[in-house]
């Protein structure tokens, strides 16, 4: 995995500064500390940073091609680079390393924009072809890997994989945009393409992007998009073994490296199941690794174990100190602009401990959003099944009222707590489904904001992100919020999570279930094999059965939870008011201070658990003391 940054003159071909493409450059440090290249040109500068993984002793880049009309800057792998490889010595090209990088350079070569169809894997690279005079930039499929960009006010184009690449340009525009404000406390994170600064922007997976030299105007071309057509039911068995088979290939060209290589296992089904595939696959033990919290409540280390001890891993385990949070301060640096998920703290944590055996991991990411994982799923179809029983004129109304007058129950036990459900019921599908998965809801981002902030939005809201994709969106409602997630929380959270996370330690994150042609297929299963009754990732857990226990398939789902309520009454009870009541929120002026002090005090009592809020604002206020 590495680090990749561009400066392009759109309008001519003037020096390119190059101390400032190496500062660029050397900003991302972390994610290729094997080796640095630089390339100039009238123009046009590329930089490169490399961690690496194939073919340790060449593929260095910058790259040019043999004619040396091409260059190519590479962040990502391409598993199918051997069969591209042959195919395009077929056709006449010829080859110096053993490394994808050039498959790609030639690949531009032979097939133009279209090459990066015929890629499988995770990559985000840019190509400058000096003959058409050609920019050339690609992120991959599920958006694995990332790509940022910005059009300054000089003419130049530049791109980089993290946000603070750009930041080293000071040409760059750093003001911040209020529908990404709200937008970020609607999702908890930036969904692409926006980012945090006006006319900055992520180049959206599935997309491309070219710019010729001279024209005016461009604009980023969808090449990918999921579908969901299911297919004939067929049987569920056949299907099962199916889904086992296509994971397993999908994992054995995941695990092709010249370095180390091993999983992250958790003890959910995903990574368990990733880890028995690679068991059945390697002659040697996998190198596996996990975390521990000393609560309960929070811990699957002994689940993890369980698969450990099943497959004679190489496992390695630590316990986080349930009072980690001192990486707090560095999460914005990490992440360079608000980014609110709590688990990015165990995420480091297990990345700096992968680090310590390997160079590359496997992960299970991607199982829940394609295989209906996630409870809110569950949720969504009961609240559908609800919205179909009454028509809207009657339900709408009915259950917004009932929304309003429940009372908030953060303390009661689970089935008291309705108050969201019934708000979620007096909406709209789309809405509903929005409302479940907003950090802050519509009500309390309206008491958060102030009046300046809520003029200068002009009627935007968040739920604008969903509805961009309502015509692409299957109708089956399952299918629906699958599609929905996996154009924004799996790219702008969970992906964004494990790459800044994971590079931040030089460790390469390699993920099966978003394997393309494995997520296709996904994609054409019956729904009802998916979430069947209660029971989400139905067929994947059958077709684990004879390869994990029951406990481990049919446990209730975890996750990396952090004990943020606790600290935000106790160890961080000073910090939470310094943060929130302090001078940098206020400064802004787009804040309601009353409700702010409600935030905090009603938290901080134990009347409410506002620590979702808490830790937003905490993180966007830690973003604006270090921008």
């Amino acid at each position: 995995m590495c680090g990749i940054v561009g400066i392009f003159d759109i309008t001519g071909a003037s020096e390119i500064d190059r101390n400032l493409l190496s500062r660029m450059n050397e900003s991302q440090f972390h994610r290729g500390p094997d080796e640095g290249g630089l390339h100039t040109e009238p123009g046009l500068g590329f930089g490169h940073r490399r961690l690496s993984i194939i073919d340790l002793s060449s593929g260095q880049q910058p790259m040019h091609s043999q004619d040396g009309n091409v260059v190519l800057t590479y962040n990502g792998e391409v598993y199918n680079f051997p069969e591209l490889r042959e195919e395009l010595e077929a056709l006449g090209f010829s080859f110096r390393t053993h490394c994808d990088t050039e498959v790609i350079l030639y690949a531009w070569q032979a097939w133009g924009e279209s090459c990066v169809e015929r890629l499988r894997g995770m990559f985000a690279f840019g190509i400058w072809d000096r003959p058409r005079q050609t920019l050339f930039l690609a992120r991959d499929r599920l958006g694995v890997k990332p790509l940022f960009y910005a059009e300054l006010s000089n003419g130049q184009f530049i791109f980089g994989s993290e946000l603070k690449a750009l930041k080293q340009h000071p040409l760059l525009p750093k003001n911040v945009d209020p529908t990404a404000v709200e937008d970020y406390f609607g999702f908890g994170y930036i969904p692409d393409p926006k980012t945090i600064y006006k006319g900055v922007y992520k180049l959206e997976s599935g997309y491309c992007l070219t710019i010729k030299r001279g024209q005016n105007g461009f604009r980023p071309k969808q090449y990918w998009d999921v579908k969901f057509q299911t297919a004939s039911a067929g049987n569920p068995a056949e299907a099962g073994e199916e889904l086992i088979q296509r994971l397993r290939e999908a994992v054995k060209i995941r695990m092709v490296a010249d370095v180390p290589l091993g999983a992250f296992l958790s003890g959910g089904v995903d990574s368990s199941g990733v880890v028995a595939l690679m068991a059945g696959l390697s002659k040697d033990p996998v190198n596996t690794c996990s975390i521990s919290f000393g609560d309960p409540k929070f811990n699957e280390a002994q689940f993890a174990a369980q698969v450990a001890e099943r497959y004679h891993t190489a496992h390695r385990v630590e316990q986080v100190d349930p009072e980690d949070f001192s990486l707090i301060d560095q999460l914005s640096g990490l992440y360079d602009e608000p980014y609110a998920d709590s688990s990015a703290l165990p995420t480091y944590r297990v990345c700096e401990l992968a680090k310590k055996q390997v160079t590359v991991v496997l992960s299970g990411d991607g199982g829940d959003e394609n295989l209906a994982g996630y409870r809110r799923y569950r949720w969504h179809t009961y609240e559908e099944r609800m919205r179909a029983l009454l028509p809207d004129a009657l339900r709408m109304p009915l259950f917004s009222t009932l929304g309003k007058v429940y009372p908030k129950l953060d303390w009661a036990p689970k089935v008291l707590r309705a108050k969201t459900t019934f708000e979620s019921i007096g909406r709209d599908s789309m809405a509903g489904y929005f409302h479940s998965v907003s950090v802050l809801s519509n009500g309390m981002r309206s008491q958060l904001f102030s009046d300046s902030l809520k003029s200068e939005l002009q009627g935007y809201e968040a739920i604008e992100v969903f509805r961009r994709y309502s015509q692409q969106a299957p109708d089956h409602p399952l299918s629906m919020v699958q599609y929905l997630d996996l154009k924004t929380y799996l790219a702008g959270d969970i992906l964004t999570k494990v790459d800044r996370a994971s590079m931040a330690h030089a460790l390469e994150v390699r993920v099966p279930l978003l394997d393309h042609k494995l997520v296709e297929w996904m994609a054409t299963l019956p729904p009802d094999l998916k979430l069947h009754g209660r029971e989400g990732k139905y067929l994947f857990k059958k077709a684990l059965e004879p390869y994990l226990p029951n406990d481990i398939l049919y446990r209730p789902k975890m996750g990396f939870a952090v004990p943020l309520s606790n600290w935000f009454r106790g160890p961080l009870k000073g910090r939470v008011q310094q943060a929130l009541l302090g001078e940098t929120l206020k400064s802004t002026g787009w804040f309601d201070d009353a409700y702010l002090h409600h935030l905090v005090t009603q938290h901080q009592s134990g009347l409410r658990d506002y620590s979702a809020s808490i830790w937003s604002l905490l993180m966007f206020e830690a973003f604006l003391r270090n921008s």
